[in-house]
């Protein structure tokens, strides 16, 4: 069943909101429409500029070497995919997608202005239903993106899926913060400055709030862990940053 309404498995979480399951994609993809255009200069503000940060520690775990192949889901506007593709070269190859196409239109155009091309394809797909064979890729990444995803299970096995034998899952997202200390003043930033930054920069202060609320509403760091075993992967863990309010978690197909 599903956890935003127990009574109802025919409901999910839409931030705090409970919603149809058929509804959900719908509206995370009116929060996209509505933010691609400065999701990069909000990404910048919201954090500080520090998910540059957080992506570069993901991209350091990737172990790919020139003429891999790797698919980034829900990839944007194409952060992950850009360092990826400087790591696979111009014998690999990096799959972009996303299910919004204001997203990924965003995400082709800033990877074109900064020179990534030739290595790099687009397609836009759901995370829980990747158009891809099995075995596909040597690594699978997702930023920011599996909160978003209606049915986060279902998307977790898909990605495995589209692993090769002995490719890698890297999830990094939003998580718990491990230090109370740090809760309190998290909770203040996120359902004050957030939605305040979004009505001023975005002119979008609902997106913003419901983003923050997507982040309370994802699985804690030991319960996406079980949920990637669940899938079948294996050799599962994570790395907490920041205190865990950002957390990359890793696993494998190992068969």
């Amino acid at each position: 069943m599903n956890p935003a309404n127990p009574g109802d498995p025919g409901t999910t979480d839409f931030g705090y909101a409970t919603v149809r399951t058929a509804e959900k994609a719908q509206r995370v993809r009116a929060v996209f429409d509505s933010v691609a255009n400065r999701y990069d200069l909000m990404n910048d503000l919201m954090s500080g500029g520090a998910h540059r940060l957080w992506k570069r520690y993901a991209l350091s775990l990737t172990g790919l070497r020139p003429g891999a192949r790797v698919l980034d889901v829900a990839g944007g506007t194409g952060d992950l995919a850009e360092g990826l593709a400087r790591q696979v070269g111009k014998s690999g190859l990096v799959v972009l997608t996303d299910i919004n196409a204001a997203m990924l239109d965003a995400g082709r155009d800033r990877l074109i202005d900064a020179g990534v091309v030739g290595n790099v394809q687009y397609a836009q797909a759901d995370a829980e239903r990747l158009p891809f064979k099995d075995g596909s890729f040597d690594c699978v990444t997702i930023g920011f993106g599996l909160r978003n995803v209606t049915d986060k299970a279902r998307a977790l096995a898909s990605m495995r899926r589209a692993l090769k034998v002995g490719g890698q899952l890297l999830v990094l997202e939003f998580s718990r913060p491990t230090h109370p200390a740090l809760v309190s003043a998290y909770d203040a930033y996120s359902f004050k400055v957030l939605p305040l930054l979004g009505r001023v920069v975005a002119g979008d202060e609902a997106s913003y709030r419901y983003l923050a609320e997507s982040i309370r509403k994802h699985p804690d760091q030991e319960s996406l862990l079980a949920m990637m075993r669940t899938a079948g992967l294996e050799e599962c863990r994570y790395h907490n940053l920041m205190g865990g309010i950002v957390a990359v978690h890793r696993g494998y197909r190992l068969q």
